[in-house]
């Protein structure tokens, strides 16, 4: 049995599913929600939801993480982000949201060409410790050799090395790229590492020594990746991919396991049930949080692919605001559009289908179900 299909006569292409093309089948056994457990472990940290907040400016400032770990989550600021450029970012922010759209690319081109302050990044992340919840920071491939010792001597728990793609094999005639197994291994704090799409990616990435990769490659709602570079990873498919390299890797290193995070295309609760069926550990929220009524975007959602230098390969988007941050994680729900009460709609999935924890619910069984979600 094949899943390739014939393109034209020089190309085939393997068949892929977003999230929207599956479905959970419910099962012979059913649950009490409130006897199902949907937290996990990373490392040293026990983490009471499998969610992780985007790196975003529209999504995480200090409050928000901080807000965020105290429902139980994990916050990862962005540490090339206006709080780590401007001491005061909030007027830029506000600036943002009200762009016309003809200058937005070009103004937050503008804004986001201030150069990255080491002391920010030290005040930003001893803010987040202070309040006692788990610190977590991005960095970029490009920008982690120049700022990484600033970032652990600020206390940081987790460390994030994110892009649209990571790999542990990058090429470069210009300059050195970063070794990712030589700088994981002289670490001392856990890393999470991506996005990754594919197998091979994710075994080479897990061979670094890696706690966690992140899944996706220019799926979430802020990207034009497809548009602008033709790439695309339909994310139920890339999540699988991911599992069974966990899987293989597992045997290969004698029982190590690297947590699978989907980064994109989770922005609503279905999205996030699917993604850990598919064999997610937790999953990394933008658009889903930027609809919190605390969120710094007010409504607006965008990433650093919007402001690229070069190429830009995002935009900013409105995704409008439905409740606060606990409401969207832990209700109560006043709609039925998924955008609220993410973590009760896993629990009752959980329950439905007889599974007592995330990793259980790993193994359910899913079908191939497209429809139009606009339907």
């Amino acid at each position: 049995m094949t899943n390739e299909i014939e393109i034209g006569r020089g190309k085939s292409a393997r068949r892929a599913y977003s999230f929207d093309d599956i479905a959970v089948v419910p099962s012979r056994r059913t649950r009490d929600p409130e006897d199902v457990s949907v937290s996990w472990q990373i490392d040293a940290y026990h983490v009471d939801l499998p969610v992780l907040a985007a790196p975003m400016d529209s999504v995480m400032s200090p409050a928000t993480a901080i807000a965020l770990g105290r429902l139980g989550g994990i916050g990862v600021l962005d540490l090339e982000g206006l709080w780590t450029r401007y001491e005061d970012p909030e007027p830029l922010l506000a600036e943002i949201v009200g762009l016309p759209v003809e200058r937005t690319t070009a103004r937050m081109q503008e804004i986001y060409s201030e150069p990255i302050k080491p002391e920010l990044i030290t005040a930003r992340l001893r803010e987040i410790r202070a309040a006692g919840v788990t610190v977590a920071g991005s960095l970029s491939p490009q920008r982690t050799q120049e700022h990484w010792r600033t970032v652990v001597e600020a206390g940081v728990d987790l460390f994030i090395i994110r892009g649209t793609t990571v790999s542990a094999e990058h090429v470069s005639s210009r300059a050195e790229p970063l070794n990712l197994k030589r700088f994981i291994y002289e670490l001392d704090v856990p890393v999470i590492v991506g996005g990754a799409a594919t197998y091979t990616a994710a075994l080479h990435l897990m061979r670094t020594g890696a706690a966690g990769v992140l899944v996706g490659f220019g799926g979430g709602a802020a990207h034009t990746t497809r548009r602008s570079l033709g790439i695309h990873a339909p994310m139920a498919t890339a999540v699988a991919d991911v599992a069974a390299a966990r899987r293989d890797y597992m045997d290969e290193s004698g029982g190590r396991y690297v947590h699978v995070i989907a980064d994109g295309g989770v922005g609503r609760s279905g999205d996030l049930v699917k993604a850990i069926a598919c064999g997610a550990d937790a999953v990394m929220l933008g658009a889903a949080l930027a609809r919190a009524t605390e969120a710094p975007g007010h409504g607006w959602h965008w990433g650093s692919e919007a402001h690229h230098p070069e190429l830009p390969r995002g935009e900013r988007v409105q995704v409008g605001t439905v409740g606060t941050m606990a409401e969207i994680l832990h209700g109560p729900s006043r709609t039925a559009d998924g955008t609220l009460n993410l973590i009760g709609a896993l629990r009752r999935t959980m329950a439905t289908t007889g599974y007592s924890d995330a990793k259980e619910f790993q193994r359910v069984e899913v079908v191939v179900s497209p429809y139009d979600p606009l339907k």
